[in-house]
């Protein structure tokens, strides 16, 4: 399919968005996180989350009826995805409030509630994401048991390494960033991430089409000869569904975006346990590379999807 930067800048943000909600959330509810702090993670991931969501209803013919996505909850996973987006913005704004009045950081029995609240949101947005794409069968690959998988992990890998760079930025006094132990999960993230794109992208190679020339004129079975095309010029279905990625630049964007997201955290996190003081610039440069390895593979992941009608074409 033809990837829209619109929708690959959605998943990427607002996944790395609602993962530092989450983590920040758990941080709370472990106590392990001051009051500024938190405050900061969550208005951050906040704006994340809602550029992100922003950015999604670019690639719609009609923006401005967007809000009208929210009324199909019952049958649909992107208003699903909607109406749990807009339920996280509660609990966080609720934390804001509470760690500016000095109850919200540490472990506050007042952010309890609000803290556990924000964590399952975050992640029930983030899988609702997931599920927009693994919903739709006419396109076998986003069918794969590993695209939700992969959702919610790259939204952990990217919202900790935001985390982590925070608590560099912030010389990481007094946050859970400040443990040498994130960086190490980060980097433990990334290569979990890399088995299962390993994993995915060799199912998507060996995996049989879902309909060929035959079986998409109601002959099932028998090679069908085209002489002549459905019309003379593109359209919006060839434009869309009929983008197709030579295998040898997939291979090459693969390896980019595996050396982005994995290769690069786990070396930087070697050097940042054998020298402590490199460890704030350290977390920057991961969390750059985890978000533009998340990019690739996010384009990567549009781009070799091919979509059953075009056995029509």
């Amino acid at each position: 399919m033809n990837p829209a930067l619109s929708v690959i800048f959605f998943t990427t943000l607002s996944g790395a968005g609602y993962g530092l909600l989450a983590w920040t959330g758990m941080a709370v509810l472990l106590g392990r996180l001051p009051n500024a702090a938190a405050a900061i993670a969550i208005a951050i991931g906040l704006a994340l989350a809602s550029v992100g969501l922003l950015s999604s209803t670019f690639h719609l013919g009609k923006p401005l009826r967007a809000w009208r996505a929210f009324s199909q909850w019952r049958t649909s996973w992107l208003s699903r995805e909607g109406v749990m987006a807009v339920l996280t913005y509660l609990p966080g704004v609720a934390m804001i409030a509470l760690a500016l009045s000095g109850n919200g950081g540490n472990g506050g029995t007042a952010a309890a509630w609000p803290a556990a609240a924000l964590v399952l949101l975050a992640l029930l947005t983030v899988a609702c994401t997931a599920m927009i794409y693994a919903s739709l069968k006419p396109i076998p690959a986003w069918g794969h048991r590993l695209v939700m998988p992969v959702y919610l992990l790259f939204a952990a890998q990217s919202g900790l390494a935001l985390a982590l760079a925070m608590g560099g930025t912030m010389g990481g006094s007094g946050s859970a960033t400040s443990d040498p132990r994130a960086i190490v999960a980060v980097a433990a993230l990334g290569l979990l991430l890399a088995a299962a794109k390993w994993r995915y992208w060799h199912d998507i190679d060996r995996g049989t089409p879902a309909a060929d020339s035959g079986s998409a004129v109601g002959l099932p079975g028998r090679e069908i000869g085209v002489f002549e095309r459905p019309h003379t010029e593109a359209n919006y279905i060839t434009r869309e569904m009929g983008f197709v990625l030579a295998r040898r630049h997939a291979t090459r964007l693969r390896r980019i975006a595996v050396m982005l997201f994995a290769g690069l955290p786990l070396l930087l996190a070697v050097a940042a346990l054998a020298w402590p003081a490199a460890r704030a610039p350290a977390a920057i440069v991961i969390a750059l590379a985890v978000l533009l390895g998340a990019f690739v593979e996010r384009w990567l992941f549009f781009a070799e999807a091919r979509h059953a009608v075009m056995a029509y074409y």
